[in-house]
């Protein structure tokens, strides 16, 4: 067996390529930007070709900067960027149309035509989804609409769908293997998560025609071999997951009620549930972490709209700072907030309030009010909206996390760390490896393979890097957390319809 695990981790902005060995740790890394294409107002697409480009490309040079053959490669991991849609030709390999990216609102008004039509509980109900434009379902309905000769060709079996994981594999086994695992099936709208298959009844909805659609297969497991004129030799492809299931089961999140929190340009929270596809109350999503073994686990899941972009904002747009990495030193110049508590709602609030037309807002601003108490009322806004969410999913599953596991670039940041932990009132796990998307594609190819023999081995070789402890007292917390959400109250509905 080969010393290593090759993941490929294709994301919304970039493709990165990773080599771990045995012990977990990262011998390489590649990573290549690709372009972002904005053809029309809320419209996000990418150029499939150059998706599968770029992924090679760092494929390969991650495994020249490990000095790494194929034959050293045991098997192949892909965690991808979720709700993408791409359809292509299976004769010829073209896409008949660019990707339409997860972030594309092209779709809403098809959306709202659904909820007019009284669908959205059955979706709801069968996918673990709000019906939005963000999902694949209704992108992929667009293409077959308005691409000429689209539909023909599809209910004759010459087109194929799937999202960046089924086009990446497509490609690495010359186009032998048309596959997608239950986490990323079941982002489409197409796939009933209580049965594990994709639904006809769904289907017909949306007028898509089941020819088209991939096989979905366990998210570890070998479902192809990447093909031999790429790497020299047939390298097997045993792990597939969607970015936010993969960091999920990097951090090792496997047991019922461990969650993780994603610090990114937002946040995103899983929760996992076990074997129980709890229905929320509480407009999160339910959805599949991953299927092994022969079982689906399921993710209770919220996502903050703007976490570290709140950073990004203090330093291209107040010019506070002119690196991200200085926000901590200066938010840590004053003791304490100085009572300013900022909603960062500047897109709206996500989950748990919904409320598309809150608007970003500072509150407790005084004459002492410096640019430090504003940094720190920022990061702390940041901890305070995961906190909502961690709520939200106490409600739902009745579990409370007995530690937050994290990841992400801004879970660096040691203060905004001690403060998350301070406000939940719980442990925050920070690990070594914060890889965490691309490690967990690793994981599941690795079990598939027997280069990693079994959960307990995965356990015994995940480092942690900091335990942050909770040190707040409750009474602080307590009315840390009224200013706060008195704050999210008073920026509730700020743009109405018709000045939003």
């Amino acid at each position: 067996m080969g010393k290593y695990i090759l993941a490929l981790d294709q994301g919304t902005t970039s493709s990165r390529s990773m080599i771990f060995d045995q012990a977990g740790t990262v011998i390489s890394s590649k990573q290549l930007e690709f372009t972002q294409l904005f053809p029309q107002p809320g419209w996000v697409e990418h150029d499939p070709a150059e998706i599968w480009l770029t992924q090679l490309t760092t494929a390969k040079l991650a495994m020249a900067s490990a000095d790494a053959q194929a034959e050293d490669i045991a098997a192949i991991g892909v965690a991808n960027q979720r709700e993408t849609t791409i359809v292509w030709n299976i004769k010829t390999g073209m896409p008949i149309y660019n990707a339409i990216v997860w972030q594309d609102r092209r779709t809403a008004d098809t959306v709202n035509q659904l909820k007019a039509a009284g669908h959205a509980e059955l979706f709801k109900k069968k996918t673990g989804l709000v019906l939005d434009a963000y999902f694949s379902g209704t992108k992929l309905k667009w293409i077959l609409d308005h691409v000429a000769g689209a539909k023909a060709l599809a209910q004759q079996g010459k087109l194929a769908f799937g999202t960046v994981d089924t086009w990446v594999i497509w490609n690495l086994t010359n186009r032998r293997t048309l596959v997608t695992d239950a986490s990323n099936a079941s982002r489409t709208l197409l796939f009933n998560i209580h049965t594990g298959q994709w639904d006809d009844e769904l289907l017909a909805i949306l007028d898509i025609p089941r020819e088209i659609l991939p096989q979905v297969v366990p998210s570890s497991g070998i479902v192809g071999e990447a093909s031999s004129g790429l790497f020299g030799k047939r390298i097997p492809i045993a792990g597939i997951a969607g970015d936010q299931q993969a960091a999920t089961f990097g951090n090792l999140c496997l047991e019922e009620g461990m969650a993780k929190n994603t610090y990114g340009t937002g946040c995103f929270l899983l929760e996992n549930t076990g074997e129980s596809a709890l229905e929320s109350k509480n407009n999160l999503l339910t959805t599949v972490g991953w299927q092994l073994d022969g079982k689906l686990s399921y993710c209770l899941e919220g996502s903050v709209f703007i976490g570290g972009a709140i950073v990004q904002w203090l330093r291209d747009g107040l010019k506070f700072i002119d690196q991200s990495s200085q926000i901590e030193a200066l938010a840590t110049s004053v003791t304490d907030n100085g009572g300013v508590y900022l909603v960062p709602a500047f897109a709206g609030l996500g989950a748990p309030h919904w409320d598309p037309y809150a608007r970003g807002a500072i509150f407790g601003i005084t004459r002492g009010t410096t640019d430090a108490h504003i940094a720190r009322a920022s990061l702390e806004a940041i901890a305070f909206q995961v906190f909502d969410l961690v709520q939200a999913m106490h409600a739902d599953s009745n579990l409370l996390p007995p530690t937050l596991r994290v990841d992400g670039g801004a879970c660096q940041n040691n203060f905004l760390m001690q403060f998350q932990a301070d406000i939940l009132d719980t442990v925050v796990e920070r690990p070594k490896c914060l890889e965490l998307t691309a490690l967990g594609a690793a994981y599941l190819a690795g079990l598939a393979v027997g280069f990693w023999k079994s959960i307990e081995e995965l356990k015994s070789i995940w480092q942690l890097d900091c335990a942050f402890e909770p040190k707040m007292k409750s009474t602080q917390r307590q009315a840390m957390l009224a200013y706060w959400q008195e704050a999210v109250e008073r920026s509730k509905q700020w743009a109405d319809k018709h000045n939003a």
